[in-house]
Parts: C-alpha cells; structure tokens; sequence
C-alpha cells in the first residue's frame, strides 16, 4: 500500500500502481471525469500514469492552466495525426501547448496554406471522434533513434539524439507515435471543437541558418460554447491589435532600412510616450528617486561581471570591436549593471540608503525576426527603470513603496483585474540559487508581508524565484481577458555581491546593500501596445493624443474655430481643427473613428456669444459651454483621472 496526501492535509491509502485517475475516482467519479491531469510529488503527468511511491496528489481540470496544457499538448498530436493522414511524407519538427492553443512545426512535400486548414480541421475532429487512447511507452534512446531513423524523420532524430538514454518516452495515439514526455488526457474525446487559426514560417530550432518548416497555429475546447466565446474575443482582439491601432492613430511605424524590430515612434506617439513618462517621473519625484542616465553601449567585461553576458549574449547584438586590440564593447541588454557603477561611484553611508536611482533606458537584444511582433516583441527597447540600495531593516518598507507605484499605475489607467504573483525558489532544489538560506527567508517574508500588508490578491509559484532572489510578478487581464504580465519588483542579493556594494553601518563596518529592481511598465514600448488594446485606442483623457478637434460648421467659421484651438492649447488642452470642406456629420463621423474624446461644435452663435457645443465620444451632446468653462472642466476631468486615484493607494 502507499499513502496518498491530498491538498487538504487529508491522507488515504492506495495498492500500489494506482493511477491518478483511480484516486479521484474513490472521491467522485465526476471528478474523475473532469480531471485533465493531475500533480504528483510536484511533477505534472497523466491521469492514466501509475502512482508507485507515497505521494502528495493533486488534480487539475480545465480551468486550471496545467489541465488546459495538457488538452492542448494532446491537440497538437491530434494535428500531427491528422496531417500524417493528409500528408504522406511529411516530416515532423515539435508540437507544444502554448499559452492559448497549441502549434506543429512540420516540413512538408506540398505547401500548406490556410485555405487547407478547414480540411485539416475536419480530419481532427473525425479522429478525436474515435476516443483515441493516448498510450505512453518508455523506450531505450537506441530504439528510440532506430524508430525514427526508419521513418526518415531527421528532426526527431536530432532531438532523440541530444537527450540521456533512460528518459525517452513516446506516445501513441491511433496510428500516430510521437517523441514526447507528456504530459496529455486520457484519450482524444474529450476533444470537442477546434479551430486551426493561422500559419507561418518557422526557422527549425529558432535558428535562422536552418531550414523554414511550416507552422501550424491551433486552439481547442471541451465544449463548442468556449470555441464561440474564444472567437469573439478573437474578432474583438483584431478590431483592438496594437498595429491596426498604431496606424490608425499615427502613433509609430517601422522601416526596413532602419531594421525589423526598431520601432519609429510618429510625433503623435513620442508625445504619448513622454506624457507616460512624465506622469511616472512625478510619482518617481514623490517617492524620492533621482533620475540618472547611462549610455546606450558598455564594455563587455561589465557584463561579464553581472552575469548578463552569460544569460543574453547569444540574445545580443554581436560586439562592437574598438580600434585597440581585443576591446569589445555592447549595445546593453539591460540597465542593472550600469546602475550598480553608479552606486559604487563613491563610498556610502548607512544614513544615504536607500539609494534609489531611475532611468528610462534603452536596450537591445537580437529577438529572431520570426519572434518579432509590433511594439510586444522588438530589439530595442526603453524599460521604466528603478533600482533601490537598501539596508535589510529598509527591505519591506522599500517594497510596500513600490507596490503602491504599481498599484496607482493601474488604478489611473484602469487595469483593473489583476493578480500578483509570488514567485519563491524551490524548497527541494536550492543549489540554483544563490545567498545564505537567512538572505532568502528574509527577502520572500518581506515579499509574503507586503502582499499581505497590501491586501494583494495572490498566487504563490514554488520555483519560479530568479536565481539570485525572490520576486513579485503582476499578472493582469485586458478589456477582453487577455492575461499580460505588466510590472514586476524582485529582490537582489546576486549583483551587489558581484560588483561588490558596499556602505559603512553604524557599526563603522562595512555592509552589503540589497537591490530592489523595478519596472511598473516593463518596457515603453509593450506597455503602450497593451494599453492601446486594453482601451482599444480609446485612452483617458489627460494621455489621449488629441484630447480636442474643434468642428466649424461652415468655411465662414473656420477663424473663430483657429482661435478657440489656440486657446485651448495655450491652456494645456492638446486641440486641432478639422475645417475640411465636409458637412458636419461627416466630419464628427470620421473624428470619432480617431477615438478624440471631445468634439466641439461652432457656428454663428458659438462665434456670437464665445461659445463651444461640446460633444463627448460614446456619450454625445454634452450642452454649451464658455470657452474659460470648458478649460476648466477639462483641466479638472484630467486632475480627477491622475490624482483621485494616488489618495486611495495611499490610504
């Protein structure tokens, strides 16, 4: 017999070999059933698999990310079985579950265009028809090379070929075997609508001197309800994509001749851009920070020395060679390092800490073109960067500070809906960390403390510490549910000691500081691309581009609408005219597809009595108002949208 301990702390006994799938049977047979996979000893596997030691159980079902990682995981199979089917010869590359659905990379003998997916499509759904068993072998790596070998799939055999001899499983199901180490559901039935969604072009191994295979995208459900509610969203996510928006907005285009991935940011959206940083530099100014700025380049020994080289340089630009022999220097992957040599710039007392300095630095890594996607996805990139220098007894209180920055941000910019996540090293597996088992109690107390203090609504991940600390990540969903991970605020013990931070304490000795890194936005460019989804190009008042277009009825109104926009700017409202020779109702048609959030209407009477109509995008007419009347209200909706919210964090 073994024993088997349930989340509850509750413990039942088992014969030995019980599968997953029998234990929540003895509980419920619908929990069986709902049950996509399951946790055992920490190691997500089939529900099918056989529990041979005492265990710790736990069971995941669809909306559970790991019950949903599975299904798909099972999908992709059932699309590579589909398209063996439909596509003698081809050959196969890897198949994951990804965050929404699951892709295949396959080579095949005949292109495959989205016109061949409905087909495609329709074989999986025949096939996941037949509850298709998935059977899970463990093989010996020689017949495992052999198997593939005789098949004539080099990319498998590439694979078999970079992995140990004992950990090689395969999983069949029908008439399809695929390497793989699961996990996946118990058989293809539960599989009940798919959608293929698109395919792209796909360098083997992210590698671009290897061959392009064909990638194909896909997304599946338990139930066709989900499918129709996923392709809603979908259609809402295309009338709300960040590039549609961008282009629409005359916010930032990209150019061939400047590089894939460089965004260019238009007059509209360098003004959007610096307003956000604006807005962040004064609450930076409120909490003490001192702005700083370092070069877009660095000697290479200094990413040496922070461990960033090891961790980006295959990611990085290839270094800039000097005209001194063997000096190289590189565009930097991340601000962190400079910042540590600006601290150490001068020797330092306990009475300066904590030290916090910020910048909005520009970085850069070579992303592979295929990885590349509008603003989310570049090789430059300017982060909102902060990092604080703190005594331990400094730690929480640090922290707390920074989760309010976090907190207003997403208050004032209505993201609403989020869930923070902490993220702590592996209790089993401390060798891949760094720093005293007393650094790290105190630094995840202090994250746990001030998410409690905070009243975050949270997650705890076991594992998904960085290597040289603890850190809280915030996981937030959009307008339409679509889940970002927007700020971060992680704890350092690991750069400090490398570059050798120092101040003197009290105690006339010298200490080590802690690091505190933090980005509310993450980078300028992904934060923007979100927002604009997240609000659908409909952003609040005191950030819109274009907060005001002023309407003349007619040619013969055209100088008193001039003169109203001029007011208006010269009073810190962002205004243009639009005096096209159109009528009326064209003209405030085509300025509320701009999403302007205020059109004002003039004509004889406005011009008469120093008036403005005033019409409000998505609530209409609003009535008349004085010019000095409507700066007012303006200038108040903008201060209730930025400030209100900094008074309720704080509280």
């Amino acid at each position: 017999m073994i024993k088997i301990t349930f989340p509850d702390g509750s413990v039942k006994e088992f014969a030995r070999g019980t599968t997953a799938y029998q234990v929540a049977e003895s509980i419920s047979p619908r929990l069986a059933a709902d049950c996509l996979a399951a946790s055992v000893n920490g190691a997500t596997v089939d529900m099918t698999r056989a529990i041979e030691e005492d265990a710790s159980v736990k069971f995941y079902k669809w909306d559970d990310a790991e019950g949903k990682h599975a299904f798909w995981h099972t999908s992709s199979h059932l699309l590579a079985e589909a398209l063996e089917a439909l596509y003698p010869g081809l050959k196969f590359g890897i198949g994951p579950a990804i965050e929404n659905g699951f892709y295949y990379d396959v080579d095949s003998p005949v292109p495959i265009t989205e016109a061949d997916l409905p087909a495609i499509e329709n074989k999986m759904t025949e096939l996941a028809r037949q509850k298709e068993a998935l059977v899970r072998t463990e093989v010996s790596k020689a017949d495992a090379l052999k198997t593939f070998t005789e098949k004539n799939d080099p990319y498998k055999v590439e694979l078999i070929s970079d992995l140990e001899d004992g950990t090689i499983s395969f999983y069949t199901n029908g008439g399809f075997t695929d390497l793989c180490r699961g996990p996946h559901i118990a058989n293809t039935g539960a599989i009940k609508a798919i959608k293929l969604t698109s395919v792209a072009g796909a360098y083997w191994r992210g590698n671009e001197k290897n061959k392009m295979l064909t990638r194909i995208y896909g997304i599946s459900f338990p139930k066709k309800s989900l499918l129709d509610e996923y392709l809603v969203m979908m259609e809402e996510a295309k009338k709300r994509d960040h590039r549609k928006l961008g282009k629409e907005l005359e916010l930032f285009t990209f150019s061939q001749r400047v590089g894939q991935g460089l965004p260019l940011w238009l007059p509209k959206g360098a003004a959007l851009r610096d307003r956000l940083e604006q807005f962040l530099r004064g609450v930076q100014k409120e909490y003490g920070y001192q702005q700083v700025i370092t070069p877009h380049i660095g000697n290479k020994d200094l990413y040496v020395t922070s461990g960033h080289y090891a961790k980006y340089g295959k990611d990085s630009f290839q270094p800039i060679h000097t005209p001194i022999e063997g000096e190289e220097y590189l565009l930097k992957p991340m601000n962190c390092p400079h910042h540590c040599e600006i601290y150490r710039s001068k020797p330092r007392s306990y009475k300066e800490l904590p030290v916090r300095l910020a910048e909005f630095g520009t970085v850069y890594r070579y992303e592979q073109s295929g990885e590349l996607h509008g603003l989310t996805r570049v090789r430059g990139f300017t982060q909102d960067d902060a990092h604080m220098f703190v005594r331990p007894d400094q730690l929480l209180e640090e922290f707390e500070k920074v989760i309010d920055i976090v907190l207003y941000i997403f208050k004032t910019l209505k993201f609403d809906n989020y869930t923070a996540q902490i993220s702590l090293r592996d209790p089993n597996n401390k060798e891949k960390y760094i720093g005293s088992d007393e650094n790290w109690e105190k630094a995840e107390s202090a994250i746990m403390k001030a998410a409690k203090d905070k009243g975050l609504n949270t997650v705890v991940e076991y594992g998904e510490a960085a290597f040289y600390g603890p850190k809280l990540d915030f996981m937030v969903k959009d307008a339409i549910g679509r889940k970002w991970q927007l700020g971060t605020i992680q704890v350092d013990y690991n750069l400090p000691e490398r570059f050798d931070l120092t101040y003197k304490g009290a105690d006339d000795k010298m200490h080590r500081p802690i690091m505190i890194h933090r980005a509310p936005f993450g980078s300028m460019e992904r934060f923007v691309a979100v927002l604009l989804e997240h609000t659908g190009g409909k952003f609040p008042l005191w950030l819109s581009p274009d907060q005001v277009v002023v309407l003349p009825i007619s040619e013969k109104f055209n100088d008193y609408a001039q003169e109203v926009c001029e007011f208006l700017n010269r009073n810190d409202v962002r205004a243009q005219v639009d005096d096209r020779n159109e009528k009326i109702g064209r003209k405030i048609r085509d300025n509320e597809l701009k999403r302007i959030p205020y059109l004002l209407i003039v004509g004889e009477k406005e011009e008469a009595d120093r008036l403005v109509s005033v019409r409000c995008q998505g609530e209409g007419d609003k009535g008349q108002m004085k010019l000095e009347e409507f700066r007012d209200y303006i200038a108040e909706l903008v201060r209730r949208e930025t400030e209100a919210n900094k008074m309720k964090t704080n509280e």
